[in-house]
């Protein structure tokens, strides 16, 4: 059931177990979808808080891009298996173009691996101390240089 393989560390060395502060305040407030994993306490290598960047990211595009009027992309992941088991879209029913044309779009846009998030978003910038301007205000919605998830990328369909 583990595909990461034995798992044998414990304790704090294995997880500090620091997290699970406001995280419906931190994300939509209630009206958007989430996973239920928080955000502050984890470092940018944890996808409860790279992966809701990145599909925040992939979501506003798809918005941006005039592809649709709104949306909401979800990703499921296994511990140990740097694909995701599933990227998902939906534009309830406000898109532009068939919602899987868009999931085509999104996957080819955008690199939904742990590590490869971190990369292209450069979460590891500045540290811990880059995260805690989020502790007031939440984690989206903030036009900050910090914030390099609420960058929109120009998605266009292919002809």
């Amino acid at each position: 059931l583990n595909p990461s393989g034995r798992f044998v560390i414990g304790g704090p060395h294995g997880d500090a177990g620091l997290t699970g502060r406001k995280i419906i305040i931190d994300t939509y407030g209630g009206w958007g979808a989430h996973g239920g994993g928080a955000f502050s306490g984890k470092d940018p290598t944890k996808v409860d808080r790279s992966g809701a960047y990145i599909v925040r990211q992939a979501a506003k595009s798809v918005v941006a891009s005039g592809l649709a009027r709104r949306c909401i992309v979800q990703v499921s992941y296994a511990i140990g298996v740097p694909e995701p088991l599933s990227v998902f879209v939906d534009t309830y029913k406000t898109g532009k173009i068939p919602d899987k044309d868009i999931l085509v779009l999104i996957k080819e846009s955008f690199d939904f691996r742990p590590g490869m998030i971190s990369n292209n978003l450069d979460l590891k910038r500045g540290g811990k101390f880059r995260y805690q301007k989020t502790a007031a205000y939440g984690h989206f919605g903030r036009d900050d240089p910090d914030f390099t998830w609420e960058t929109v990328k120009i998605l266009k369909p292919k002809a």
